[in-house]
């Protein structure tokens, strides 16, 4: 007899979003994790506390620089890292206690420890955590990743640093390197560009947000160097030395030119990689070349009844796709036929100005030979922006020439985030511009900018 219908192993969004739906569905669920607080790398050493600490270093910021310009007058403007790492730390445990009520509320068993897969035959899965071995009918992998490095270069959490480091110093560094310019090195280099550091971001690429739209990339770019970080773009890091009398040094080349940078702390943001260790999988279920492992289309592994979501199975590493794969499976699991459409996946960086895509990138369009429409909308012309004194950027929207349905939106601006989710409900129901152009909108609203460029688009010749 089986203890659970379905055990999942990491606790993290795509994991306890998988335990909870499968408990709506009626099946015994449990759910392990390593750490005392579930919700995963997201919750606790990524997604909620990096956006903590954007938010209490905007409101410095801001506050410093910012609101005299709206009659409001402030003298003596400071901040106590302390307390914005107590805040950062509150929110974690807030949001960790609300996926316990979760778990109490559907009756999901949880389960503290390493969750190792002892057993792989058909309706007879074990697994086995602490030395205690649960049967079950059904197993997902859901471990999620972790950090990456560099060749020869070792993150102490000292003075090399992963995003993990970054979001617990307890001091800001004078001088602090970056490597990486992707979502992570980008929040991370405001979040201590804004507190006092001297920033400088070291990028493989020739390009900052590479995956993102070019004009998106140049734009922000643009906005961060203007607000004091620098830059070096198409150069490889060849090496970190740690010195005595210095901290740190980087070693970096570019056009067969080698530059030094000295640092009191360098953060390596280069990435992530699937975390499958103990887990008991390395001969049984199949991966590809780069660790991750391999699922159909209805997220099964080699191996029936298990099988695998989020991170760990590759694509876009964001906590909101492996969410949507986890109730996928779940639906998989419980004889429903779910679809994720990976093509209206929003990606955001929230730095400020933020920004969003979601769909076709202009780049990708012209490789692939569509004909496509450009609409655009300046929030210099959008009432809300302007009284929000947050008028840059733009809402670029790229529609089929023929068919005029939306294929893609790109947005800079302090509401990228938000405003980028009306978009993906557009997308999602096949929407064509001239369908956004004739529903009425709230004035004076920001959500009003995407109209615009609808309306833009769709006057286009």
């Amino acid at each position: 007899m089986t203890d659970y219908d379905l055990i999942v192993i990491g606790g993290g969004p795509g994991g306890y979003k998988c335990a909870i739906a499968a408990a709506k569905f009626g099946l015994k669920v449990a759910c392990v994790d390593k750490n005392d607080i579930f919700g995963g790398t997201c919750l606790r050493v990524g997604c909620i506390p990096s956006k903590a600490l954007l938010h209490s270093s905007y409101q410095y910021s801001h506050t410093k620089n910012d609101l005299s310009k709206l009659g409001i007058k402030i003298k003596g403007v400071n901040f106590d890292l302390n307390e914005m790492l107590s805040y950062k730390d509150a929110r974690v445990q807030e949001l960790g206690k609300g996926i316990e009520y979760l778990f109490n509320l559907y009756k999901i068993t949880k389960i503290n420890g390493l969750g190792k897969i002892t057993a792989f035959d058909q309706g007879n899965l074990e697994v086995s955590v602490e030395g205690k071995v649960l049967k079950t009918k059904n197993i997902v992998i859901a471990t999620g990743s972790d950090v990456s490095s560099l060749p020869g270069i070792n993150i102490d959490e000292e003075n090399i640093i992963s995003s993990t480091g970054a979001l617990s110093l307890t001091e800001v560094p004078k001088r602090l390197v970056v490597i990486g310019a992707g979502a992570i090195g980008l929040e991370m280099s405001s979040v201590w560009s804004r507190l006092g550091s001297e920033v400088t971001v070291v990028e493989f690429f020739d390009r900052i947000a590479a995956a993102m739209d070019n004009e998106l990339s140049k734009s922000l770019l643009s906005s961060l160097q203007k607000q004091g970080i620098k830059f070096l773009l198409s150069s490889k890091v060849e090496e970190i030395e740690q010195g005595k009398t210095l901290n740190v040094k980087v070693f970096s080349t570019k056009d067969n030119q080698m530059s030094t940078i000295e640092a009191d702390k360098v953060l390596v943001a280069v990435g992530r990689k699937p975390c499958t260790e103990g887990l008991g999988i390395d001969d049984k279920i199949g991966k590809d070349n780069r660790g991750f492992i391999q699922v159909n289309n209805k997220y099964e592994t080699n191996v029936k009844g298990i099988f695998a979501i989020g991170d760990v199975i590759g694509g876009a590493m964001l906590a909101h796709k492996a969410e949507e794969e986890g109730v996928a499976v779940a639906e998989v699991i419980s004889g429903q036929l779910p679809h994720v459409d990976y093509e209206i996946i929003p990606s955001v960086i929230y730095t400020h100005p933020a920004v969003s895509s979601i769909g076709r990138t202009e780049e990708e369009l012209k490789n692939a030979g569509r004909k496509y429409k450009i609409g655009k909308c300046q929030f210099a012309a959008n009432g809300r922006a302007k009284i929000t004194d947050d008028a840059e950027g733009f809402v670029k929207v790229l529609v089929c020439s023929e068919t005029d349905t939306i294929l893609g939106v790109h947005i800079i601006g302090a509401y990228a985030d938000t405003l980028i989710n009306e978009t993906a409900v557009a997308m999602a129901y096949g929407a064509a511009a001239e369908d956004i152009y004739r529903i009425c909108h709230s004035h004076p609203d920001i959500n009003e900018a995407f109209r615009d460029a609808c309306i833009d688009a769709f006057f286009k010749k």
